[in-house]
């Protein structure tokens, strides 16, 4: 398995991937709007024959009002290729490159109250916590659940390992207390 930043080329593939795995599907121009606007972001794992079998679409939230933070837009791994740790290193890649190119301090995303695979993904292996349900969000009227994870640890390791030293705040402060 390669895991590795998402290429124009591959936008068709990963919309594809999307058809097969979620309910939730995003026209063309969707990809191309994320593709475009933050290239670096949006990360495809692929197989030993180059196959897309996963992939993750991020994007930075533009809120001027609010702190430096991203949002995971889709994550989706094919069936045949789920519990090997893929979704997991697409979500660490697109929130590492959020730290690295924008500083972002939070990432958020929603997902399906009845999707228990995916909260057991981002509670207990990624940390995100529920900042809040969003009745009716998806278009079949099921709630969703906003979810954050604060970024703030694995700036602090990125630093480290790019040879910055620790730097951020001593406060303790955590976004995830700030509602948004």
């Amino acid at each position: 398995m390669n895991i590795r930043n998402a290429r124009p080329e591959d936008l068709m593939n990963m919309q594809h991937c999307n058809l097969l795995c979620l309910p939730e599907n995003y026209q063309m121009k969707y990809y191309f709007y994320h593709g475009l606007s933050w290239p670096q972001l949006s990360y495809i794992a692929e197989d030993e024959n180059g196959k897309i079998v996963g992939y993750v679409l991020a994007k930075m939230e533009e809120d001027p009002d609010d702190v430096p933070h991203g949002h995971i837009t889709s994550l989706a791994v094919k069936r045949s290729h789920r519990r090997l740790g893929l979704a997991q290193k697409l979500m660490d890649q697109a929130s590492r490159a959020m730290i690295e190119n924008f500083n972002a301090k939070y990432v958020s995303l929603h997902v399906r109250k009845s999707n228990r695979a995916a909260l057991h993904l981002y509670s207990n292996t990624l940390n995100f916590q529920i900042s809040e349900v969003e009745p009716k969000y998806y278009a079949d009227g099921e709630d969703a659940y906003a979810m954050k994870r604060d970024l703030t640890q694995m700036a602090d390791e990125v630093r480290v390992q790019s040879g910055q030293g620790s730097n951020s705040s001593s406060r303790g402060d955590s976004v995830l207390g700030k509602s948004g």
